[in-house]
């Protein structure tokens, strides 16, 4: 799912993203159980609080942020055309736009003016994404079957958004709504507002953190007048500064880890990590007058998460790529290896149970202990069956 991810690849970065994807699968499974204390769910919007769920989104715009660095210095550094660089840079982001989408309107088809099942026609574009998207290795990129699955992907796509159709609150038929475009979507669009901050200032050691604090005071600013950005992501996808500001944060501790700069040993930037950390926590502590809430998305809601993403990537940085124990993380080291694929696996399982009609998973096993234990052997089988399709060469890019 990172639209950052490139060929080089940092051990720790992968862990990490494994974990958050492991996190993730875990509490979206668990949100259908009952019964359990109210840290287990989201914070309702009407709290001024946040939980550790609240932290699995933030988390992942951070780990876009550590990637992109590293991905646009080596891109760059095989094809040093700029225009090249942004047209990448834009095709990754509609693509998570356009799974976003799929993702987010499946529960709004019509199926009567679809003439055909929501489960179907979701499977039908995850199916074309998992085609047009397929990584394959270097000996198959130019190989005839290789360009037939990508046009078979691209075609299932389309054919997915041209059958789209719902139905409004007044009756009336309608195509795609783009109001909201799930996780993946808003990843995509964050990605691209940081993409365009970072890449002109790159080679300036300071601009990340610059840019940082700007969007920060503007989710602050924002958020202390009430107001709402209402202008649609597609043509402004900074939005308040909220998602972008937690991304940059990603950027300026890739910067400190893996940067060039006057600090080039490891306790200089462990140092500078642990600094970097506390101030974010400090401000959000500060700025707590104007509420904590994942929902509002809060600037304290953004300094507290990024805050405790670089403490713990720190603490994994340490432990596998300085200390390099890294066996622990054999179930969710490919997970973050192939984010995408992972992350579409649940909503196959969920397409598909539904379709056919399978609930008794979820009747006999939806509240306390027993949901519990049922969210924990999903959320393993799914990375379990993540890593054999990974390790059978089965991997989606963006």
């Amino acid at each position: 799912m990172d639209p950052a991810a490139s060929a080089v690849r940092v051990v720790s970065i992968d862990i990490f993203r494994g974990l958050t994807l492991l996190v993730m699968i875990f509490v979206n499974d668990l949100s259908s159980v009952e019964g359990l204390p109210w840290w287990t769910y989201h914070a309702h919007a009407s709290q001024d609080a946040m939980t550790y769920v609240d932290m699995v989104f933030p988390f992942f715009l951070f780990i876009v942020g550590m990637s992109m660095p590293l991905a646009v210095a080596q891109r760059l550094k095989r094809n040093p055309s700029i225009a090249s660089l942004w047209l990448h840079v834009l095709s990754r982001s509609a693509g998570l736009v356009v799974l976003g989408l799929i993702l987010a309107n499946a529960e709004k088809a019509d199926a009567a003016r679809m003439g055909l099942n929501p489960n179907v026609w979701a499977l039908l574009g995850l199916s074309g994404a998992v085609l047009f998207w397929f990584a394959p290795s270097r000996e198959q990129r130019g190989s005839k079957v290789f360009r037939g699955l990508r046009f078979a992907g691209l075609a299932l796509l389309l054919l997915t958004f041209a059958l789209f159709r719902r139905s409004t609150g007044d009756g009336q038929g309608a195509w795609i709504d783009a109001g909201y475009p799930e996780i993946l979507g808003l990843i995509g669009f964050t990605y691209l507002a940081v993409a365009i901050l970072y890449i002109p200032s790159r080679r300036w050691l300071w601009a990340p953190l610059v840019w940082m604090v700007v969007l920060t005071a503007s989710c602050a600013m924002l958020t202390a007048y009430h107001v709402r950005v209402r202008v649609p992501l597609f043509f402004w996808p900074f939005d308040t500064g909220a998602m972008a500001s937690v991304t940059m944060a990603g950027v300026v501790t890739s910067s400190i880890f893996f940067g060039a700069h006057r600090w080039p040993t490891l306790a200089q930037r462990m140092r500078l990590a642990m600094g970097f950390a506390a101030a974010m926590l400090i401000a959000g502590w500060l700025l707590t007058p104007l509420g904590i809430s994942k929902i509002r998305a809060t600037p304290t809601w953004c300094l507290y998460s990024a805050g405790a993403a670089v403490l713990c990537f720190a603490l994994l940085y340490w432990v596998c790529d300085i200390k390099q124990k890294r066996t622990w993380a054999a179930l969710v080291r490919p997970a973050g290896e192939n984010t995408l694929l992972t992350y579409l696996l649940p909503d196959f399982y969920y397409f598909i149970t539904t379709l056919v009609g399978f609930t008794f998973v979820y009747h006999h096993f939806s509240t306390g202990a027993l949901g519990v234990a049922r969210a924990i052997c999903f959320t393993l089988v799914m990375l379990a069956f993540s890593a054999l399709l990974t390790r059978a060469h089965i991997r989606l890019q963006l």
